[in-house]
Order: C-alpha cells, then sequence, then structure tokens
C-alpha cells in the first residue's frame, strides 16, 4: 500500500494536470506496485482537494462494466468515480471543446435515486425500488494522465484509470424519464451518431447483464469505507456502446427509440 504522503502528492499531480489541461505521468511508471485500493485512495485525496475548491457531488459513475473490456485491462469487477455538479450540461448543449484536452464519448443509462442507497447487501432489487427513474446519458471521458507513455509505450493500467477519477469529466442528461419497474431496462438499446452518420449501436443488457446490477455493486463497493449513495444522487450505469474520439465541431445524437434522445455538440 502506498502511504498517505504518497497518495496525497499523486491527488496533486492529477489536479494539476486537470486545471492546466496537460498530462502527467501515469502513476503506474513510478509505482508498478500500486493496487486498486491504493488507486481509490488517490481518488478520494483529489475528490477531498475539489470539495476544497467548493465542488459539489452529484453523483457517481461506473466504468469497465462489459466483460469485453474487463478483460482487455485485466480485471473482474467494475470500477466508479465521482460526479460533480459542473459536470452536468443539459440535453442539445453547446459543450466548449477547450473545456477538455482529449474527450471521448459513451452511450449510457442514468439512474436518479429517491431514497439512499447503502452496502454490504444492496440488491438489484433494492436497487429499482431506490430508483425515482432512468434517463438516457452521454458520458464525456477524458484523462490527466499519459493513456500510452510516450517513453516506454506503455499503456495505463486500471489502476491508473481508478486514480484518474474512472477518467470522467462530463455528462449530458436528456431524453425520456423511465420509470425502473415499467419496463425491462434490459432491452433498451441506443444507436449513436456524430454528424448525421450513425457509429455505434448498443443494448443496456451489456452492462453486467442488467444496468441496475452495476448500481448494487457500487453501493456495496462503497460500504467497507463507510460511504452509500444518497437520495437524489445521479448514477451513470455504465456504457453499452464503445468510447468515441470526439473532435471539435461534433455533433452527437443518441436515439434511445420510445425513450427519447440525448444530443450535444462540441464547438
Amino acid at each position: 500500500m502506498l502511504d498517505p504522503s504518497t497518495i496525497n502528492t499523486l491527488a496533486q499531480r492529477l489536479d494539476e494536470a486537470e486545471r492546466t489541461k496537460s498530462l502527467t505521468r501515469m502513476f503506474t511508471r513510478d509505482y508498478p506496485d500500486m493496487t486498486v485500493e491504493d488507486a481509490y485512495a488517490i481518488q478520494r485525496a483529489w475528490t477531498r482537494l475539489q470539495l476544497a475548491r467548493n465542488r459539489v457531488i452529484k453523483g457517481h459513475k461506473i466504468g469497465l462494466t462489459s466483460k469485453a473490456m474487463q478483460s482487455a485491462v485485466g480485471i473482474a469487477e467494475p470500477d466508479y468515480g465521482v460526479l460533480f455538479a459542473d459536470m452536468f450540461y443539459p440535453d442539445a448543449s453547446a459543450i466548449p471543446f477547450d473545456r477538455f484536452r482529449a474527450p471521448r464519448i459513451e452511450v449510457e443509462l442514468a439512474f436518479v435515486l429517491k431514497s439512499a442507497l447503502r452496502g454490504p447487501d444492496c440488491s438489484i432489487f433494492d436497487v429499482l425500488n431506490a430508483t425515482d427513474y432512468v434517463t438516457p446519458a452521454l458520458e464525456i471521458l477524458e484523462t490527466r494522465m499519459h493513456r500510452v507513455d510516450p517513453d516506454t509505450g506503455q499503456t495505463r493500467t486500471v489502476a491508473d484509470t481508478i486514480s484518474d477519477n474512472a477518467a470522467n469529466a462530463a455528462l449530458v442528461i436528456g431524453g425520456r424519464p423511465i420509470r425502473p419497474l415499467d419496463f425491462d431496462l434490459r432491452w433498451i438499446g441506443a444507436l449513436l451518431f456524430r454528424n448525421g452518420q450513425v457509429e455505434e449501436t448498443g443494448l443496456a443488457a451489456g452492462v453486467l447483464n442488467h444496468p441496475a446490477n452495476g448500481i448494487a455493486w457500487l453501493a456495496n463497493r462503497l460500504a467497507p469505507h463507510d460511504e452509500h449513495l444518497a437520495a437524489s444522487e445521479i448514477v451513470l450505469a455504465g456504457s453499452f456502446t464503445r468510447p468515441l474520439e470526439i473532435r471539435r465541431g461534433d455533433t452527437f445524437h443518441a436515439d434511445y427509440g420510445s425513450f427519447g434522445s440525448v444530443s450535444c455538440q462540441f464547438v
């Protein structure tokens, strides 16, 4: 385990990289034995730095929810990060491209909670009962460290990604509010258009067989740290498309069929 001083130093490196829109060296180059728990400790230290600047936590995100992505990075469970209020954009927003360095975008479902969820025994049924509604969402990913080391060609590990707030930067909420017991959420699908052309398609069942499973996993994962998902939190359940690189001027439109759509443009 990394000592508290090192954890705080690495959190400050991430904070500086975000504020200057630069890239820091991946942490596993300097600390190759860094564990997943070390990574979450860095993320929590980074979160404390953001809260000290008066940023407000509005929810959480879950990533690495597909079996293919988990196999690619050599893990057997998802990861998670924190959503701050200033990350949220309404549907059809014009988003400043210069806010980011090298953003990517994914298609997801967002769960809006009406009551708190606590582990360690949270189930999918607890999640469905605690959810006010589910809505389409686009997650905007960003990295504050190199995805590929320029000197060695080494790719970042899951520990690097977790440290980096699970690569989250922003999100767009839109579409039709869905009562979680009114439909089988597994069968919600989406077409992701870039500039009028379909780039990706996906089905929500690709998220841990049911998108609510990820919310239950997160509540249980937070429990050992005496943390929980609070009422009114918004939780991104995980992507069911691969991430697309975003270019200045791109317009993205995710069509969820009868469940509405969500869109944004990068200006």
